[in-house]
């Protein structure tokens, strides 16, 4: 019997709905197919006559400071009805389609969805990056993946739990600004005097060592930041998530709902103040390892910049991943690939039976080694 805290119920209260795009052969819901790019019916095969402009769809960026004050309403929104759910356990909010109500969290597997009421229309993405690497070959990609990790269980190459595997789009912000940088250091640069002293047999011995002269070094550093990357997410672990970036956020395609179809988008939970905040610090600890190459010398110390910023813009875009979520004993693990590369990046458990051989070997070696000696 199901749990009637645990999923939604069944006039939606909380699911956000999608456009649906029909098959023109047969009615279904078509979905976007990554590998001949267009939307293509489940059921029958086939291709929707869909087309995207490309010649007048260029992606818009946004002004900061102009979103930041406040967004104008014809900037929200998904362009359907307002629906979302939100995981109790990971706290990740999902879009899914209508039909896909009663499934679990696609990031944790927990069955725990409650209905997700925003306090305001969320910022509308301005584009998409498009799935390009399909189910199949992701799938023999992990089967891969684990055969390559000697101390991952064997029978886990072996396993069917690759087909779990499914597709989500991932909340991003990226940020584009101009910078006027001034810097000033002190550069360090070294030399040698010669210094007597002893050897270990008392003897009198000349030895360098090295000093350092700190001299005042300044400069200035002229950079353009273009798409400094802020995830949106929650749902994904970020150290899991940067080991598959980076995502090509300079091949977007404007903001269509048939590049959703058939896959679950997560909203993002990362607001776009917070991601500012984050993007500047990313921009400045770039900007200290710019000025750093540019100060004179060997080492340097007491580094200081002085960044001030211009033509801020950002984007709020969907970028394609696969998941697959694994339960192995008490444990859940997580594997992810970058939908448009193939990067892959991910957890996995460890054989105690493979670890006690290795131990034994290597004590069997040592043992050998110390033999051989005596």
């Amino acid at each position: 019997m199901t749990d009637p805290g645990s999923i939604l119920p069944p006039d939606g209260g909380g699911v956000e709905a999608l456009n649906a795009h029909a098959c023109p052969a047969c009615g279904a819901r078509a979905e976007w197919n990554p590998s001949k790019q267009k939307l293509v019916c489940p059921f029958c095969g086939t291709e929707s006559p869909y087309a995207l402009d490309r010649t007048t769809g260029l992606v818009r960026e946004l002004d900061l400071v102009t979103a930041l004050r406040e967004l104008p309403a014809d900037e929200r929104g998904w362009q359907t009805a307002r629906r979302s759910v939100q995981c109790r356990s990971c706290r990740a909010v999902m879009v899914f389609d209508p039909d896909r109500v009663g499934q679990n969290c696609e990031f944790c597997g927990s069955p725990a969805l409650v209905a997700y009421d925003e306090i305001k229309s969320p910022i509308r993405p301005q584009g998409v990056l498009p799935f390009r690497i399909d189910a199949a070959r992701v799938r023999e990609d992990i089967r891969r993946w684990w055969k390559g990790r000697w101390f991952a269980p064997g029978r886990l190459s072996r396993s069917a739990l690759v087909d779990a595997v499914h597709s989500v789009y991932i909340p991003y912000w990226t940020f584009d600004a101009r910078v006027h940088c001034p810097w000033d250091a002190e550069a360090g640069h070294y030399y040698y005097v010669q210094v007597p002293g002893r050897d270990a047999q008392g003897r009198t011995v000349v030895r360098q060592e090295r000093r350092t002269r700190w001299e005042a070094a300044s400069g200035v550093i002229d950079h353009a930041f273009d798409d400094d990357a802020v995830p949106g997410t929650q749902g994904l672990p970020l150290d899991l998530l940067r080991q598959v970036e980076p995502f090509p956020t300079q091949e977007v395609v404007p903001y269509d709902t048939a590049f959703l179809a058939g896959h679950v988008v997560e909203h993002y939970k990362v607001v776009l103040l917070d991601a500012a905040a984050r993007s500047q610090e990313q921009m400045h600890a770039r900007l200290e390892q710019l000025c750093a190459r540019q100060v004179p010398g060997d080492t340097y110390r007491n580094l200081r910049i002085h960044p001030v910023y211009s033509g801020r813009t950002f984007k709020h875009v969907l970028v394609p991943v696969w998941l697959l979520t694994y339960a192995y004993g008490s444990r859940v693990f997580q594997v992810l690939v970058n939908g448009y590369t193939g990067r892959m990046a991910g957890r996995h458990p460890y054989s105690v039976w493979k670890i006690v051989l290795l131990v034994l070997l290597v004590l069997a070696a040592v043992a050998l080694v110390v033999a051989v000696s005596n």
